[in-house]
Formats: structure tokens, C-alpha cells, sequence
């Protein structure tokens, strides 16, 4: 599993968010999110910044370029 996926998974859980209401959320689907946690699709820019935003972290941080 990436970065990435290993991040929005934690993220996700330490909101106590089903992968659903994340997806409706930030005005997804379901079936992104757990692609996107599973590690078998890439995430294209705009919903990275969708999902930094909402979470209120760096897209660097969910890429795994830093930890903070």
C-alpha cells in the first residue's frame, strides 16, 4: 500500500468516516475512495486539493512528502 492510500485511510478513520460519507462529503463516489485506499487507481490533482482541503492538510503530506 502507498503513502497515499496508508494516509487517507487514517485520515478517514480518525473522522470516524465510512468511505461513503467521505465520498459524499467531498462530492465523490464510494468507489473512488476505496480504489484510492486499495492502491489500484492514481488520484488526478483536483481531488487530491479536494481531499488536502477537506482534511485540512498538505497535499504533500497525503503524497508522503513530508509528515507534517
Amino acid at each position: 500500500m502507498t503513502t497515499f492510500s496508508e494516509r487517507l485511510r487514517e485520515l478517514r478513520t480518525e473522522k470516524s468516516l465510512s468511505a461513503r460519507a467521505l465520498a459524499a462529503l467531498v462530492d465523490l463516489n464510494k468507489a473512488s475512495i476505496n480504489n484510492w485506499e486499495n492502491g489500484t487507481h492514481d488520484i488526478k490533482s483536483e481531488y487530491l486539493i479536494r481531499l488536502a482541503k477537506f482534511f485540512n492538510v498538505s497535499t504533500d503530506y497525503l503524497l508522503g512528502l513530508t509528515d507534517d
